[in-house]
């Protein structure tokens, strides 16, 4: 199969699938050079790149005093849901589930940082869930999107590819902290690092091949030898879920209006409007999907991660969002809502099969979320580099988002970048409205509210 987007979707080869037949009508398979095999298998690609949610989500909101039994089965229920209204309604091969970031701003900058009870904490995320729903519904979100310059657009794609390398990275174990230099050189001595670094080679040579499921199939082989090389113990298959009641409903709205937390409100929003909106921007775009004639589907999954995030927070989670290791999945050839529906089916079923869940380690995926990163990277060779004004902001906006480990504050930097440079040059009218609107929105959430 061919996976490589510079040779065209519409050469994938796959089986036609039968006239009439629902999946057909429904997805659209084979308008988008697809078939049920290769979106099963891309489902199940970005589930296990992403599965790590289901424990790392209730880890950290376990710090913030949350039940975690409570916290996973929101975190597989809201994953779930959001993904299968992204697939059935939207058509999006993209998956939704609790944001890392968000989750951790909530946790240990909110709770344990400002003293504000969870239930609270919760309560903001409700709100800034219902002015996102808001500016989806009235169109902004869409006119946003319509106002971000092509340079942008190319910055968001390879930064958040840049993104998924650091997390790979990290997860492979091949960077490590440093007190020094912030980050340096792991222990590749490490049977996990070494595993991570087959992995790795594994699927780029069987995709250059052109073997059916070369991401799914690298994931599964370190998963196997993890087991006798790498220590890792195989914990079973079924265990009953737990109760959700602890964390149902059990948001306080009214307490966050009145302890006057906007600015934790504000975060929420515009963390959660730009890291959503560059993640769908960026895999869309990876997907073939972010052309004019498609704008109504980025409309329907504009609106399919809107609602959940304020679905979520009634469950009791941190913020929902778009999932960048969705990109595993468009990479090993999904490109229509079966892909996320498959996910979510994947996700309901962890609440009873968390323990098989867990066998996938963090280094088994990372090789195919760092082999993703790589090829969104190519997007820099759209870029006009004797154009210093679109060039800049587009490597800043790329830059900052690994550096920063944030995707809201590489796309902070670079609008605030492409205005200032667009002003001082005489290029004003150049830029789209919206660059100086969300420029000065970003400026003025630095300068009031600081770098959380």
């Amino acid at each position: 199969m061919d996976l490589h987007p510079e040779r065209g979707v519409a050469a994938i080869p796959v089986a036609a699938p039968a006239a009439g037949g629902w999946l057909e009508r429904r997805f659209g398979l084979a308008a988008h050079g697809t078939d049920v095999r290769t979106e099963i298998t891309a489902g199940v690609t970005t589930f296990l790149t992403m599965a790590y949610i289901i424990f790392v989500n209730p880890s950290i909101l376990g710090d913030a005093g949350m039940p975690k039994d409570a916290v996973f089965v929101a975190t597989c229920l809201i994953a779930a849901f959001g993904t299968l209204i992204m697939g059935l309604y939207a058509n999006y091969p993209i998956a939704l589930a609790p944001g890392m970031g968000l989750n951790a701003y909530f946790a240990y900058v909110v709770v344990l940082g400002m003293g504000i009870p969870w239930q609270v904490a919760l309560g903001a995320v409700f709100i800034s869930g219902c002015l996102f729903l808001a500016v989806t519904l009235l169109r902004i979100r869409e006119y946003i999107i319509r106002g971000i310059p092509h340079a942008l657009r190319i910055g968001i794609t390879v930064g958040i590819g840049m993104f998924l390398a650091i997390i790979a990275l990290k997860s492979a174990g091949i960077v490590a902290p440093s007190k020094a230099t912030y980050v340096t050189l792991g222990d590749l001595h490490q049977p996990t690092v070494v595993l991570a670094v087959l992995g790795f080679f594994a699927i780029v040579i069987l995709d250059r091949l052109k073997v059916r499921g070369a991401i799914l199939i690298g994931i599964l082989a370190v998963t196997v030898a993890s087991f006798w090389f790498a220590g890792n113990t195989f914990a079973g298959i079924f265990s009953a879920p737990p109760s959700i009641e602890p964390t149902l409903f059990a948001l306080d709205v009214k307490g966050a209006l009145a302890v006057g937390i906007f600015n934790v409100i504000l975060v929420f929003f515009l963390v959660e409007l730009f890291d959503a909106t560059g993640t769908l921007m960026a895999v869309a775009k990876r997907a073939g999907l972010l052309r004019a004639d498609q704008m109504g589907r980025m409309n329907k999954a504009l609106l399919a991660d809107s609602g959940a995030i304020f679905a979520g927070s009634l469950l009791g989670t941190s913020s929902t969002t778009a999932y960048i290791e969705s990109a595993s999945g468009v990479q090993a050839g999904g490109r229509t809502g079966l892909t996320a529906v498959v996910v979510a089916g994947l996700f309901l079923a962890c609440l009873t099969i968390a323990p098989l869940a867990g066998s996938v380690p963090g280094y088994a995926t990372a090789p195919a979320l760092f082999f993703v990163a790589c090829l969104m990277l190519r997007e820099l060779t759209e870029l006009d580099w004797d154009e210093t004004t679109e060039v800049v902001p587009a490597a800043v906006t790329a830059l900052a988002m690994p550096l920063t480990y944030s995707i809201a504050n590489g796309l902070a930097f670079g609008f605030i970048t492409y205005a200032v440079l667009k002003l001082f040059t005489g290029r004003a009218k150049e830029a789209h409205p919206m660059v100086w609107t969300i420029g000065g929105i970003f400026l003025f959430k630095f300068v009031w509210v600081g770098g959380h």
